[in-house]
């Protein structure tokens, strides 16, 4: 039957995303689970990866995030599940905590109605109680490179009875220095097993982990125009360092985002970015690697609550989030290769809706934007730094609007007296223009340090090759300036990346 799958999805056109759900033929729990989610028409990577992946072939998917590649081998993977079993049956590798959890969440509602046994597996968390819940015999384990290393050097995890390994987003695991954890892991599981490997991009190093660890993979290619989103409306503004706060306030005040992410390069400029924001009038919250997963957490659930206007993040901590509603994002720091910007302004313009980004390039950067554009396929359009009227007027705009919304409400009994008390000692334009003043959020112009960063240049991203220096929370930095973040990971995990810097 699971032939048949793969020759129905072939013979349907892909180019015109036909493939439905129910073309998988997939088990009544399945289906049960998928419909409960809204999934109805399958995505490009969905479509030509489930068949495959119920039909037991290695797998490479080139895709970002934001594709649906989550369920794309989910589906596959909890439908072979035998919950019967109490063995561990699967493992997903992330290379983040956050992106460990997303998955898992999504694993959980996809094997909710088969009973599959999902646990999240990642560093920061007591590892003791990671120890207990490996003994309820769960059926997926959805971990970091360093912790699952943990787990099998300390024998409280074996691997003997996986029969499919996914690797999620495997060129940041090789950014990160994982590598070679990821091939300690993989020669931990038995020769016949199933992988399924995601990655933006194709390294020559994770081109070997493929010729090393898997059977003929399929090689499945997301193209470019899908990858970047046509819903977006991306824009970059050429402004100097000590320019770059005041622009980006500015920009907040003329377009009075719903939701806002803005991407620092590093994490001290989250904490001071935050700060700023805050010290302005905004209310703002940062997330980075040195953050407790707790206050992560809780700073990403303010944030979806619409409690907090701005997300400030590294790209590492934000890797992987799943947030709907975001409408703006802007990129106050160049990112640091172009894979990056994909996945940064995938934040927003998702479930059809339209989103905008903005990118902030620094005079001695073009040549980071040039290198973005050639990636994407698609030129930037170039937006005129706002000045601090046309801020103001945008904050007018906004009292307008309310009050606009307001008069069409049309519940202004209580007030009409008042207003015709007002309009016999003064012209109605003088009243209306007295209340948009009282109501208009005036820009603030509160100073602010922020510490500058060096521009990046494009040579740093020619190639994923070992270097002196590596990512850290969306940051570069030197084998002496280790963060408190780094220092909590397990000793394995600091010797495999020692090994990978040398």
């Amino acid at each position: 039957m699971k032939h048949d799958i793969t020759e129905t999805v072939s013979r349907r056109s892909l180019n015109t995303l036909t493939i439905t759900f129910q073309d998988f033929q997939l088990s009544s729990d399945l289906t049960k689970a998928i419909k409960r989610m809204g999934f109805e028409e399958a995505t490009p990577i969905q479509a030509q990866t489930i068949p495959l992946g119920l039909a037991n072939k290695d797998v490479i998917g080139q895709a970002q995030t934001g594709t649906g590649k989550t369920a794309a081998f989910g589906i596959p993977l909890v439908e072979k599940i035998n919950p019967e079993s109490p063995n561990i049956q699967a493992i997903v590798i992330a290379p983040t905590r956050e992106l460990a959890i997303q998955v898992s969440e999504e694993l959980y509602k996809i094997g909710q109605d088969k009973r599959a046994r999902v646990l999240p597996i990642y560093g920061g968390q007591d590892i003791g109680r990671q120890i207990r819940a490996l003994k309820k015999n769960p059926h997926i384990i959805v971990g970091t490179p360093g912790r699952l290393i943990d787990h099998i050097n300390r024998r409280t995890m074996r691997l003997q009875t996986v029969n499919t390994v996914v690797l999620d987003e495997a060129d940041e695991m090789l950014n990160m220095g994982f590598i070679e954890d990821i091939e300690s892991i993989l020669s931990n599981v038995p020769e016949d097993h199933q992988t399924l490997l995601f990655s933006a991009t194709m390294p020559a190093p994770i081109k070997r982990i493929a010729e090393r660890f898997m059977n003929n993979p399929e090689h499945i290619k997301v193209k470019a125009k899908e990858m970047t989103v046509s819903n977006i409306q991306q824009f970059y503004l050429e402004v100097h360092e000590r320019k770059k706060f005041d622009t980006l306030t500015r920009l907040l005040d003329i377009q009075s985002p719903e939701l806002a992410i803005v991407f620092g390069r590093t994490k001290r400029r989250v904490d001071e970015l935050t700060e700023a924001l805050n010290l302005r009038g905004y209310t703002a919250e940062g997330i980075h690697g040195d953050l407790t997963q707790a206050k992560r957490m809780v700073a990403l659930r303010k944030f979806k609550q619409g409690a907090i206007e701005v997300l400030v993040a590294t790209d590492v901590a934000a890797r992987g989030l799943d947030i709907s509603g975001v409408t703006h994002v802007y990129n106050f720091d160049v990112p640091q290769d172009p894979e990056s910007y994909v996945h940064r302004i995938g934040r927003t313009g998702r479930a059809g809706k339209t989103g905008m980004a903005m990118t902030f390039i620094t005079p001695r950067e073009k040549d980071m934007l040039r290198a973005i554009e050639q990636t994407t396929k698609r030129k930037m359009d170039r937006m005129k730094p706002p000045t601090l009227d046309e801020a103001i007027e945008g904050q007018q705009q906004v009292t307008v609007d309310r009050i606009r919304t307001i008069i069409e409400e049309n519940n202004l009994n209580f007030y009409m007296s008042a207003a015709a008390e007002l309009l016999e000692d003064h012209d109605a334009v003088t009243v209306v223009a007295a209340a948009i003043k009282m109501m208009t959020k005036e820009p603030d112009d509160t100073p602010v340090r922020l510490t500058e960063e060096a521009p990046l240049r494009t040579k740093r991203h020619k190639s994923h090759h070992r270097s002196s220096k590596r990512r850290d929370g969306g940051g570069y930095r030197g084998k002496n300036n280790r963060s408190s973040y780094d220092k909590k990971r397990s000793s394995n995990d600091r010797r495999q990346k020692k090994s990978y810097n040398s």
